[in-house]
């Protein structure tokens, strides 16, 4: 059961399921409307919104800002193998706005769902980096 909710916006929910479950091993858990969705990684649910779309979360702002995908902030799939991860996206055509790199606790690089929305793709190399529970896409 998931214990930890992010919404990200996007532009299409049916290929942002598609992305999400097929390229990294989400489930889907509803999708009742067009604006809409919810998928579940382990310990993560991932609420999906369309811009504009309401009531919910992409509707617009008391000022009418409507939510757009995109930005920095992320979550993090830790992944057993980066590089054999990354081969397999790349053939499948997945954006990616950096190559791995190496930091202090690990190696990661950036992938984008086909809205923009960035996800760290994490493989620790310290103890201390390790998640407990280790979903491994």
């Amino acid at each position: 059961m998931a214990t930890v909710q992010v919404r990200y916006i996007v532009q299409d929910i049916d290929a942002a399921i598609a992305f999400y479950c097929n390229y990294l091993g989400f489930q889907k858990v509803m999708h009742p409307s067009p604006f809409f969705a919810m998928l579940s990684f382990g310990d993560l649910r991932l609420v999906l919104s369309r811009p504009g779309g309401g009531p919910g979360g992409g509707q617009a702002m008391p000022d009418g800002t409507i939510p757009m995908p995109g930005g920095w902030n992320r979550f993090v799939i830790q992944v057993a193998d980066i590089e054999s991860m990354a081969e397999r996206l790349q053939k499948e055509k997945i954006h990616f706005r950096n190559n791995i790199i190496t930091g202090v606790g690990g190696k990661q690089c950036l992938i984008e769902d086909p809205s923009g929305n960035p996800i760290e793709l994490f493989q620790p190399m310290i103890p201390e980096a390790q998640l407990e529970k280790n979903n491994p896409a």
